[in-house]
């Protein structure tokens, strides 16, 4: 029976057994505090040997958040080690060290699936779990027992996010008990034999060495022999220092007192040339007096353990695709390098490098992901022959490299460097007899000028990347500090704008439309404020143009659509004169396929009348003809009205203008502010509202805050106008409940 099979099977048992897989178990069986204390105590071997290769494995994955966690036979936790946010997150879970694991209780998990099934080696990713709370895990398990008995002893797990997922996981949980039991039985062997028994037990699979209390060998066992390559007849009688490396480490045993215990260590074969890596343990020997007689040495092979850890390390420390070092191995680098120059131990300065591909996304949108990754291949391979011999270049994912130059005499060898590296790209590249032409942006900073930790030399160095990016890419950009107040207030200012979208921090701030004639309010404009929890109100001059470049300003878009369309139809329920809303797109969501749809889906959710809504598109997203003729058509089709905000600041041909679907153009303020004092802009007015009229269409005029622009606007027959003259933006509830003053306000000032 395969594993799949017996984790359908436990999940099949767990949905039978009628448990909800929405909900958080929570173990029923508890060890008291006396229970757990003497539980260890039975476990305080096994638990030591678990805890130092447990290290090896926290150590081995630094950087990637790991819970290791152990389970006797019957599974209940017994200790936890790593990741201290894991921890708490599963303590708080009810997932504690004494509880119990069971299948009946717990459902799906690796705990007793390892015990159950202790030939296999468990991995439960994601969905594998029963239970959904523990769908963002990836969990592995494999259990132990003493080999020489197959006397089950209980699990060892490791828990992380399921982003950290690793097939390699498996294998190293698997080598680490493997290791584990050989230590167990070693172990256990010590306490049955006596030191004259081992000595004479030629079979264990542990190179042994004994000495007298002058540190001469008197024996030297077969194990031994075969490990080193050396025989009896070279090594007793002999000094133990002869030996290397063990040899002084037994001399110290025996001049100093000390004890070693599971020291690495490596040594040719004489006479092979091949490297063994052993684990190695040194003890005094004492008579039945105390006095110290001679030295006990023994040494285990774990070459094929280590040999599968630097495979693994290695696979952990570059990246597949490229073989070029990974983001982990970079830092493991660059860190210590830092350190030393601190301390004053690095005589030279530290520059680093940040390399982005401009348009590598049309590469994989034309080309194909495949032709992608040979991409990336062949650029590796270009950037790497770029090296000197103390030069780093790493890919840090997707389209990005960095660079170190651990060795800087000034400023201008690192522009040549980057230089040098730009002009890789000047020949294209082939992939499968396509040639394609690719840049790069690089941004550059210097240890200590720009940083003195990693985070913040990437940081700035990839602050100088974008700037190269903004100023047309192909080029390299050295970092300045006046980057890095621009670069921080835009970064904390997205983080807390898309904060505010999660907690609904925006208003509608209204302003009436009043008809020139009449002094009649005849609409009013919705426009979006942010009620910032520490800044207050929020003019939207400093957030759209971040919500435009980031993406978040369709969201905006579709909030202030439908909560202005909510607020008129309960204006009109509330008795209001009905008037029309009017609500501005922006480029973004005017460009969408789908606007018609989203439009007309919002009215009809909201209830409110077409007629009662107007869009306003600026001047300038009328460019693309093709797409905002039939756009128009479209939402004209639903009954809405159409204006065109900021009219004469842009761009418009009066030969597609009289094509547009639209109702009213309206002026932008720029012209209206001046139209007393400066007669091109009170011409520019005037044309505006002639042609308006000779098309068809109406005009409204925005930013009036005096009573001689009314008179002129009013003489030059413009229909509608709006500005702080009658009334600045007010919030909804101040519009509804004040709507007769304001209206009455409107009047007189005409």
């Amino acid at each position: 029976m395969s594993l799949s099979n017996y984790i359908m099977a436990s999940k099949s048992y767990c949905s039978h057994a009628g448990m909800n897989p929405k909900e958080i178990p929570f173990p029923k069986v508890v060890m008291t505090p006396k229970e757990l204390e003497d539980k260890r105590k039975d476990y305080e071997e096994i638990l030591s040997v678990v805890q130092f290769f447990g290290n090896k494995i926290l150590d081995s994955m630094k950087g990637t958040p790991l819970l290791l966690s152990v389970a006797d036979a019957r599974g209940f936790i017994l200790h936890m080690m790593g990741d201290e946010t894991i921890k708490n997150m599963v303590n708080q879970l009810g997932i504690r060290i004494g509880i119990q694991f069971s299948e009946e209780v717990m459902g799906t998990n690796v705990v007793s699936l390892s015990l159950k099934h202790s030939g296999y080696a468990i991995q439960l990713i994601g969905p594998d779990h029963y239970h959904e709370y523990l769908h963002q895990t990836a969990c592995y398990a494999v259990a132990f027992r003493y080999s020489d008995v197959d006397n089950l002893l209980g699990s060892i797990i490791i828990m992380t996010a399921i982003e950290f997922q690793n097939p390699l996981m498996v294998t190293m949980l698997s080598t680490t008990v493997d290791s584990i039991e050989r230590e167990l039985m070693l172990r256990k062997q010590n306490r049955k034999l006596d030191i004259m028994n081992q000595i004479l037990m030629d079979n264990t699979r542990n190179g042994i060495i004994i000495t007298d209390k002058e540190g001469e060998i008197t024996d030297f066992n077969h194990f031994a022999q075969d490990l080193t390559g050396l025989s009896k007849e070279q090594t007793l009688g002999r000094p133990v220092l002869c030996l290397e490396p063990m040899g002084q480490y037994i001399y110290d045993v025996i001049r100093h007192g000390k004890k070693y215990e599971d020291i690495q260590i490596s040594f040719e074969r004489k006479g092979s040339g091949m490297r063994t890596v052993c684990l190695f343990d040194a003890f005094p020997i004492y008579d039945e007096h105390k006095r110290l007689i001679g030295a006990f040495g023994q040494f285990r092979n774990i070459t094929d353990r280590y040999e599968a850890e630097e495979k693994y390390n290695y696979l952990a420390n570059h990246d597949d695709l490229t073989k070029l070092p990974n983001r982990r191995y970079y830092k493991q680098v660059l860190v210590p390098l830092l350190e030393r120059a601190k301390r004053g131990l690095h005589p030279s300065g530290i520059a680093i490098m940040y390399l982005d591909l401009d348009r590598f996304k049309l590469v994989n949108d034309t080309l194909g992901h495949s032709n992608g990754d040979l991409l990336l291949k062949q650029i590796a391979e270009r950037l790497t022959s770029s090296l000197e011999a103390t030069d780093l270049v790493a890919r840090m994912g997707g389209d990005e490299f960095m660079f170190l130059f651990p060795i800087v005499t000034d400023e201008q060898q690192v522009v040549h460097r980057a230089e040098r590296i730009l002009s890789l790209f000047q020949h294209p590249f082939n992939m499968n007899g396509y040639e394609f032409h690719i840049t790069a942006s690089i941004g550059i900073a210097f240890y200590p000028d720009d940083g003195l930790d990693i985070e913040m030399l990437m940081i700035h160095a990839d602050t100088a990347m974008y700037r190269a990016k903004q100023r047309g890419k192909n080029q390299y950009v050295i970092y300045s500090d006046d980057m890095q107040t621009k670069s921080h207030e835009k970064i904390k200012m997205e983080t807390s704008l898309r904060r505010a979208i999660d907690n609904n921090e925006f208003v509608l701030y209204y302003q009436p439309q009043i008809d020139i004639k009449t002094g009649d309010i005849k609409g009013a404009e919705a426009l979006i404020r942010w009620m910032h929890p520490e800044r207050g109100l929020v003019s939207p001059y400093e957030f759209i143009p971040l919500a435009e470049e980031t993406g978040l300003i369709i969201q905006l878009d579709q909030w202030v659509l439908r909560t202005a369309c909510m607020q008129n139809k309960s204006w009109q329920e509330k008795g209001l004169p009905p008037m029309r809303v009017a609500v501005n797109l922006s480029s973004q969501q005017f460009s969408k396929e789908y606007l018609a749809e989203t439009v007309k889906g919002i009215l009809e959710e909201t209830g409110l009348e077409p007629r009662f809504l107007e869009l306003e598109i600026t001047e300038t997203m009328t460019m693309d003809v093709e797409h905002t003729i039939p756009t128009l058509r479209q939402l004209h089709g639903l009954g809405v009205q159409i204006s065109i905000d900021d009219f004469g600041t842009g761009y418009s041909s009066l030969n597609y203008l009289k094509k547009f679907s639209i109702d009213r153009l309206k002026i932008d303020q720029s012209f209206v502010r001046d139209i007393m004092t400066n007669s091109h802009d009170s011409d520019i007015v005037g044309t505006i509202i002639a042609m308006a009229h000779n098309l068809g269409l109406e005009v409204i005029a925005e930013g009036v805050e005096e009573k001689d622009q009314l008179r002129f606007l009013q003489y030059q027959k413009c229909n509608e106008v709006q500005g702080y003259y009658f009334s600045e933006p007010i919030p909804a509830e101040q519009f509804e409940l004040h709507f007769q003053e304001l209206q009455e306000k409107v009047k007189r000032k005409y």
